[in-house]
């Protein structure tokens, strides 16, 4: 079989700010390509393995799931590596809150795309995906406003500006996502 001219796509933005949802979108209208998609989610370490954050006020100690020493970014960057080495996809999206921050999955990336949303929205969309996965309200304020919005200013935040396109999250755009797709088409033609 004869190896496909590949384009590998990163999605970044803060937590809740759409990454999923732009990322399930495109390989939606991608379908016919067969995109291959990776979810940073999916390359978390076992709890006990993830690093502790400690509250600046109070003493509670959280799970740090927005600290990068929490996932196996190495495993995804080679996973990408061999994905792109067996030319079997035309695609590749990539999708996940420190997409844009590691130096080496990054340098993969064809297309850099970051979700840009502001935190009062994101923080609404986090209380409703949370509460329906059956935290409490209280839980999932007390870890973002303790842990996830720091991280978010020290991690997730600077990332954006690798980005080639900035999208608003907020309210997503037909024009942008068809933008995008056409930008996909005619690359890897």
């Amino acid at each position: 079989m004869e190896k496909v001219k590949t384009m590998t796509i990163g999605i970044a933005g803060g937590s809740a700010s759409g990454k999923t949802t732009l990322c399930n979108r495109l390989a939606e209208k991608l379908k016919n390509e067969e995109p291959k998609i990776f979810h940073m989610d999916e390359y978390f370490k076992p709890e006990k393995l993830r690093p502790r954050a400690r509250a600046l006020t109070g003493n509670r100690e959280y799970v740090d799931d927005n600290h990068p020493d929490t996932m196996y970014l190495r495993k995804l960057y080679e996973d990408i590596v061999k994905e792109r080495e067996r030319g079997n996809s035309r695609i590749i999206l990539v999708e996940g809150l420190l997409t844009l921050y590691d130096d080496d999955i990054c340098s993969l990336l064809d297309l850099k795309l970051f979700i840009d949303c502001r935190v009062d929205e994101r923080i609404l969309r986090r209380l409703e995906r949370n509460m329906q996965k059956g935290l409490s309200r209280e839980e999932i304020t007390d870890v973002y406003l303790d842990v996830v919005r720091y991280r978010h200013d020290q991690y997730v935040e600077p990332s954006k500006w690798r980005a080639d396109l900035i999208l608003n999250g907020a309210n997503p755009s037909q024009t942008a996502e068809n933008m995008i797709i056409d930008y996909i088409k005619k690359y890897t033609r």
